[in-house]
């Protein structure tokens, strides 16, 4: 799973020079802000890791997506990456692909400089299941911002997720920093965030609940390229994940990337 581009540019829409799209929202359309605007993006990682959790048992990622965006506020998306978790663990038979599909409506508040984003996101793992359980989740998201700090809370809304059959409840709270260094076009990158499991049965919630961290930079230069890299680590070892079935996805971890958007 993971965490849209453009949903890290709406709600971090004050806090870096380049991601402002939520001051534009408010704007009407203008001869020299069109009503809409179309973007792409294509990323060579390291590794995926989402919410400190490594998604191709560290193993190197391509991503890439596609993200809609309207001068009211709606956006629309879709990203794809290359995964092994479920393969690895023998969850899913020929599974190595992440398809999301997103979408949601992001403004600011009046001339605060609060921004917020009310968001939903598929996760759709093509394959064969080996078990009934689907990794396939659906989830609902909401978010404040103001200049480089952003909060936002996901909640799991379908029953499946997460590879459990018991999932609809989980959420998932993070703090996210994000400060440009003056004119340097470097962003120091930090965040914290915290799952707590909401099985309904009450048997796993301990078991599949963590806290993670990362802090990290990232430089962007005017052609669209983004380069940086984040060391991240979770207590997830000391809960259901180091365990899991294929290694232990929650162990201390460092991800570089090199990524353009156009």
């Amino acid at each position: 799973m993971r965490k849209s581009l453009l949903s890290l540019a709406v709600l971090s829409a004050l806090s870096v020079p380049t991601a402002v799209f939520a001051e534009e929202a408010a704007a009407p359309a203008t001869a020299t802000a069109p009503a809409y605007t179309v973007s792409y993006n294509v990323g060579l990682y390291s590794q995926y890791n989402f919410r400190g959790l490594t998604q191709t048992s560290e193993k190197p990622a391509i991503q890439g997506g596609v993200d809609f965006a309207h001068a009211s506020g709606f956006y629309l998306g879709t990203w794809a990456s290359n995964i092994s978790w479920l393969e690895d663990g023998s969850y899913y038979d020929s599974s190595s692909l992440e398809l999301d599909l997103y979408g949601g409506y992001a403004n600011t508040i009046g001339a605060t400089g609060i921004g917020y984003n009310l968001g939903v996101l598929q996760y759709i793992y093509p394959g064969k299941k080996l078990s009934s359980t689907s990794a396939n989740t659906t989830e609902i998201s909401g978010a404040l911002s103001y200049k480089w700090l952003q909060a936002k809370v996901s909640y799991i809304a379908s029953k499946d997720g997460l590879n459990t059959a018991d999932a609809q409840g989980t959420y998932y709270a993070e703090l996210n920093a994000n400060y440009p260094i003056g004119e340097t076009g470097i962003t120091a990158n930090l965040h914290a965030g915290r799952q707590e499991f909401k099985g309904a049965s009450g048997s796993n919630d301990d078991l599949y609940s963590y806290t993670d961290w990362k802090i990290g930079a990232t430089k962007s230069f005017s052609n669209g390229v983004n380069v940086g890299g984040y060391y991240s680590d979770t207590n997830g070892s000391d809960a259901g994940y180091a365990g899991y079935a294929g290694g232990n996805i929650a162990k201390s971890t460092f991800t570089a990337f090199v990524q353009k958007t156009f």
